[in-house]
């Protein structure tokens, strides 16, 4: 597997993990999954049909008692510091995508924003970023 093929596998695997923090995935989750990697350009040429599959490598590894590090390490491993950056706006897009971020993905988010080993301004900015573009009008 190429390294950018392999970046765009563990950014996928990120998204994936935050989506399923509580569980289950929501339909808002998943669909934003297939909008980012169809509209941004870090994902040109990635064979969309692969979500599926690395959706079932993570299910099955966050099943295991060790699965959660394994998925962590395999994407740290992948990714370059601005790569991390947008793993983690990534992730933050996923989790806002249905409106409100639940205890468990708050939790996963600040674990993420050690493992990726994000500058807390940078972390801030992005969350602050993720929130106003799914803000709702009132």
């Amino acid at each position: 597997m190429s390294l950018f093929a392999r970046q765009q596998k563990a950014l996928v695997s990120t998204m994936v993990l935050i989506a399923a923090a509580e569980g289950e995935m929501t339909d808002a989750e998943l669909g934003m999954i297939g909008r980012l990697v169809s509209t941004l350009p870090v994902f040109k040429d990635f064979d969309r049909e692969s979500i599926t599959e690395i959706g079932r490598h993570v299910a099955l590894l966050l099943q295991k008692s060790r699965g959660v590090d394994e998925l962590i390490n395999d994407i740290k491993d992948s990714l370059d510091k601005p790569l991390r950056e947008t793993a983690y706006l990534l992730a933050c897009d996923v989790a806002a995508a249905d409106g409100t971020a639940g205890q468990e993905e708050l939790e996963v988010l600040q674990s993420m924003r050690d493992w990726l080993e994000l500058e807390p301004l940078v972390a801030s900015a992005i969350e602050r970023a993720a929130a106003a573009r799914f803000r709702r009008h009132h």
